[in-house]
């Protein structure tokens, strides 16, 4: 595949581990684990991949203040405003939520880090990005616009690098099974498989998104990472496997599914999964082998994208101590 631009900031290669304790309490297939959440940049996640290429994109340019968008908890967000002090850049934040009188977790982590944030509400947080991001322009701030979540071309390109990094350290995994949302993992994987002639299946258990929706978004985006790449290819939402049968109360609401995935893999594995996107992914893993999804004889890898630092947050910690 062809580079582009980088700027090293994650530890990789993220380490591929059996997960045995989980396979024999499932009684399923060989379970495997991608440990994308020891990335290394503010407690990792699966972003600190995609900003390498996208902190990368905005130094190429002469920015000095990376600018994004999230939900109070968001993982994308202190990512990124990780990235931004690694690199003596400047970080400004707009989350969707009411500001908290004493943060907590990723936003904790933001506040640490020097973020600036502003606070909206979520439906007019577009506006509000927008309004922030000419306003830095006027400042002389050089703004650089890191997409949601890190899912545009740049972004994703990075998880077709990170699929040549798993087929390296393994080449006999049948399926990949993680989170997916704002699509960037998703097509960065499926734009890898294609580019690397890799046949492994890569389902995205959806946190919040009907599956049509996160099939079309994948597949366009996809496709701009192959012609990104030098290879371009046309890509057709029904290629892109997605499950959406575990969205629960809705996005960030964790229900009994996470209860139980995130204490099954704590007590299991001493993994942690997060209650908005690991967590949730690790519920409809466990529900589908539960099914008889994936043969017996199968080797499934659960990439763990990340998403710890939400553990902390009280409304979530309270639930799983009571539970």
């Amino acid at each position: 595949m062809k580079e582009i631009s980088r700027i090293k900031l994650a530890y990789l290669p993220t380490p591929v581990e059996e997960l045995k304790r989980l396979t024999g309490k499932l009684d399923g297939p060989k379970l495997f684990i991608k440990r994308d959440d020891q990335t290394g940049l503010a407690f990792g996640g699966n972003k600190t991949r995609k900003l390498e290429y996208l902190a990368a994109d905005a130094q190429d340019k002469g920015c000095k203040t990376l600018i994004s968008t999230g939900a109070i908890q968001s993982n994308h967000c202190r990512q990124t405003a990780a990235a931004a002090r690694k690199l003596g850049m400047d970080v400004i934040l707009i989350l969707g939520g009411d500001e908290p009188e004493d943060p907590e977790a990723n936003t904790y982590l933001d506040v640490l880090m020097g973020a600036k944030i502003h606070w909206t509400t979520r439906d007019l947080i577009k506006v509000k990005l927008e309004e922030v991001y000419q306003q830095a322009v006027e400042d002389g701030l050089k703004p650089y616009m890191v997409p949601y979540g890190g899912s545009s071309p740049t972004g994703a390109v990075s998880y077709a690098y990170a699929l040549r990094e798993l087929l390296e350290q393994r080449t006999d995994i049948d399926w990949i099974v993680f989170a997916t949302s704002s699509g960037g993992t998703q097509a960065g994987l499926h734009a890898g498989k294609l580019l690397l002639d890799s046949d492994v299946k890569i389902l995205g258990i959806s946190v919040d998104e009907p599956k049509e929706k996160i099939q079309d978004t994948v597949s366009g985006l996809a496709g701009e990472v192959c012609e990104l790449l030098g290879d371009p290819r046309e890509i057709s939402p029904d290629e892109i496997l997605v499950n959406d049968d575990y969205l629960g109360g809705g996005y960030a609401v964790m229900g009994e599914a996470e209860i139980e995935a995130i204490r099954l893999f704590a007590l299991e594995e001493a993994v942690m999964v997060d209650p908005v996107y690991t967590g949730r992914a690790a519920a409809g893993l466990i529900d589908l082998i539960r099914k008889g999804y994936f043969g017996q004889d199968e080797k499934v890898l659960f990439w763990h994208t990340g998403g710890t630092p939400a553990l902390f947050a009280d409304k979530y910690r309270r639930k799983l101590l009571n539970f």
